[in-house]
């Protein structure tokens, strides 16, 4: 009942012109993919994006794989190592994170799962 009465809200202001010149308009909507975020939490992180948060868990997300490309590129061992270390440790605290948090079922953290030595071989 509230789905239709919106559609034919939405179609009454249409009509009237009330919704023309509003920004974006003709551009494709941006869909965020928030498949990674267990579901009771969704509105939450949604909130705290808007707000201009970012969580812990996706930040040492990014650094991780920030730490990833540079070992792909990198030629030193040394340097290596160290990557190695840095991004063991990240990849620790973000495993307890997930663990702490409950996320450990959802797929998009489940590549945080291997042993740590595997990075290794």
């Amino acid at each position: 009942m509230f789905s239709w009465l919106a559609e034919q809200r939405i179609t009454e202001a249409i009509d009237k012109g009330e919704l023309d010149d509003l920004p974006g308009q003709g551009q494709p909507l941006h869909v965020e993919d928030l498949s990674h975020i267990p579901e009771d939490l969704r509105i939450a992180y949604k909130v705290m994006k808007n707000a201009g948060y970012v969580p812990e868990e996706l930040t040492l997300r990014g650094e991780c794989l920030h730490l990833e490309d540079l070992l792909q590129a990198c030629e030193d061992p040394q340097e290596r190592q160290q990557l190695y270390r840095k991004l063991n440790e990240k990849t620790v605290r973000l495993r307890m994170m997930i663990a702490e948090r409950g996320m450990s079922d959802n797929p998009a953290y489940r590549q945080y799962e291997p042993a740590l030595t595997e990075r290794m071989k």
